[in-house]
């Protein structure tokens, strides 16, 4: 979720559910070494636990770069090894370093000696001719038994030439079995998995299987699938915030952002997709995107937008 999941984003999705283990698009360790990291760490307080992901595979800058994640009162530190972007192999991390599962075992080494945190690791099932489920249960045990006890899955491989992410993400075959079998080998894991899951319903199916599911673009294309969670999988008692009373919210959180130099459209960008699937969703998304840019445009662009829907 590279550009995607950034504050503004998981504040939004904060006001969906209060439950759900929220994930910070992956920030590499040059940028929060050399450049403005409070910018990518900033987060407001929130219900929520939240993830910070990070890029890189540099034990020693890894292990600096989750202590100041740990400063910033962060859950976790998710190192991400399933990227498969050329962005991202030209720097040497993600998926790429499923080629070296001791390197990466370095690295959790690294960060858990210097944060008390859980580290956790996000992969692919292989990549390129790395693709047997013998060589994935390898990466799993020797990266486990540096002391990470959480393997989040996307149960595709990657190819690391010839497809672009979007095809990576769509063209190699989904192997949700071999992440079941992922938590049979290793029972003591929490196991998490991730790929082409779109309702619900599927989720819940998923978890009888393994521990966890994580869901990325239909979040983030149809955030409100989300309000479901906090009654369905915790148990809670309150009834979620309509999308009204979203709205309302994010039109004076989006004033106070305003006020920090921050642009209009860094906010309103991630809630195009609120009123997904209902009447009045193109003219919210249509009134959002012609207005965000012109001059003198404020919160109450979202706000006017709402006239655009059927409430």
């Amino acid at each position: 979720m590279l550009d995607w999941t950034d504050r503004h984003c998981r504040y939004f999705h904060g006001l969906i559910t209060q439950h759900a283990l929220l994930y910070t698009e992956m920030v590499t360790t040059g940028a929060l070494i050399h450049g403005d990291h409070h910018r990518f760490l900033e987060h407001l307080p929130m219900k929520n636990p939240v993830a910070f992901q990070l890029g890189g595979s540099n034990p020693k800058d890894l292990a600096i770069c989750a202590k100041m994640v740990e400063d910033y009162a962060y859950a976790e530190v998710n190192l991400n090894v399933g990227c498969p972007s050329d962005r991202v192999q030209n720097g040497r991390f993600g998926a790429c370093l499923m080629a070296e599962p001791q390197l990466v075992a370095d690295c959790v080494v690294a960060m858990s000696q210097a944060v008390s945190i859980p580290i956790t690791i996000k992969s692919r099932i292989g990549i390129d001719d790395l693709d047997s489920y013998e060589e994935l249960v390898n990466f799993v045990a020797t990266i486990a038994s540096a002391g990470c006890k959480t393997f989040i899955v996307h149960a595709r491989k990657a190819w690391l030439s010839g497809l672009s992410p979007k095809q990576n993400r769509e063209v190699p075959p989904l192997r949700y079995d071999w992440v079941y079998q992922l938590k049979k080998e290793f029972p003591q894991l929490e196991i998490i998995i991730n790929g082409g899951i779109t309702t619900l319903d599927h989720s819940e199916e998923l978890l009888k299987h393994v521990d966890g599911v994580m869901m990325g673009r239909e979040a983030y294309q149809n955030p409100y699938i989300m309000s479901e969670v906090d009654k369905r999988f915790f148990g809670a008692a309150n009834e979620p915030l309509s999308r009204q009373m979203i709205v309302k919210e994010l039109v004076t959180y989006t004033q106070e952002q305003l006020k920090s130099e921050v642009r209009l459209n860094s906010v309103s960008r991630h809630i195009l997709g609120l009123f997904h699937g209902k009447p009045g969703a193109r003219g919210w998304r249509r009134y959002i995107s012609e207005n965000v840019s012109k001059p003198g445009a404020d919160e109450n662009v979202i706000l006017q937008a709402l006239s655009y829907t059927c409430l």
